[in-house]
């Protein structure tokens, strides 16, 4: 359900001074790597072989329904900090295995009391992993999606495949949103097959904006990068300073995130930001007129809970994962969600 706050939000956030009591409609948009769902059940040709019941995960029933209950909780809280009966109207997932555990996944009480239905198509990743997309159809309307494939540009690795780009296209409060969900290519893998993602996305960015240049698109997703690394920063031309974002570029929220000492995920006790959402200019109050008559970017958070945290051991402080060192945590994942907020004026 769209859920409706009065001006008050806004002061909160911008000490906005008003001479009426203007209503406004908050959306969130999020992205959370589900740090790999995988069902019970072998896929032919998919090596999912440590996710089955003799694997080496031992993954059974009981892990499986756990971890469902996990992501299900977290997904479901997302959004709810601007407001505590709010959801987030759409959200990208990396690491699901298939239409199966996705159908278990709205399944989740906290999922189907909200009402959210999947988009989803299945790749080419020798493990499985898919991107995904939830959505709340009482706030986004689908129309239509499509998966990209991930072109490798070397052609001495021309076997290579891996998660491809799935594109989303619909409306929310009645303006053409697409959302580009991605999995780039991990650090095993030197940095020019990130860089050649942040290029194939950024073209296929610019030829829906070509067709339609109303269009606000998201690019979320795990990108196995930080905001300033060039895979973001100059191949999908994602930049940080909101008031000098050029047209055919994108803005980040995340750059300053992390510059000020967080992130989503913990190497070696330190934190990246893998994890981001970045949107077209279309979407930004550049010149900070602060109508709001369109679908506006509002701010970003990285989602935090306490139970998504290790709270002993070695990694404590550290995002609390399903399986470490081969060992049951009956955590959610080893990254943190991410949300950004929109607003717009209701009429």
């Amino acid at each position: 359900m769209k859920r409706h706050f009065l001006l008050a939000v806004l002061f909160l956030f911008f000490g906005i001074t008003a001479s009426a009591q203007k209503k406004f409609s908050v959306y969130g948009v999020g992205f959370y790597n589900q740090e790999n769902l995988f069902d019970t059940c072998h896929d032919v040709g998919k090596n999912d072989y440590e996710y089955l019941p003799t694997g080496a995960n031992g993954w059974n029933g009981l892990k499986y329904t756990n971890k469902l209950r996990n992501m299900a909780r977290v997904l479901s809280e997302m959004g709810s900090d601007m407001g505590n009966n709010l959801h987030c109207a759409i959200i990208g997932l990396a690491e699901v295995e298939n239409a199966n555990a996705l159908t278990d996944l709205v399944a989740q009480e906290p999922l189907k009391k909200i009402g959210y239905e999947f988009a989803h198509i299945e790749g080419p990743d020798r493990r499985g992993v898919d991107c995904a997309m939830l959505y709340d159809p009482a706030q986004f309307k689908l129309d239509t999606l499509m998966l990209h494939p991930y072109v490798q540009e070397l052609e001495a690795d021309s076997g290579y495949r891996t998660r491809g780009f799935l594109e989303v296209k619909g409306s929310i409060a009645g303006e053409p949103v697409t959302a580009i969900v991605c999995h780039w290519p991990s650090r095993f893998s030197g940095s020019f097959y990130r860089e050649s993602a942040g290029r194939q996305v950024r073209v296929i960015k610019d030829s829906i904006l070509r067709a339609e240049p109303e269009r606000k698109i998201f690019v979320m997703g795990d990108m196995n990068d930080d905001p300033m690394n060039r895979s973001m920063s100059e191949e999908l031309g994602a930049k940080p300073d909101l008031k000098k974002v050029k047209d055919g570029e994108m803005f980040n929220p995340w750059w300053n995130i992390l510059k000020s000492g967080t992130g989503t995920l913990k190497y070696n006790g330190s934190w990246n930001l893998f994890d981001q959402i970045v949107m077209t200019p279309n979407l930004l109050d550049r010149e900070g007129k602060r109508n709001y008559e369109k679908l506006t970017y509002l701010k970003c958070q990285i989602f935090n809970r306490e139970y998504l945290f290790q709270t002993e051991g070695q990694y404590k402080g550290n995002p609390k994962r399903t399986t470490a060192g081969g060992v049951w945590l009956n955590g959610f994942s080893d990254h943190l969600p991410v949300v950004v907020y929109l607003v717009k004026e209701q009429k």
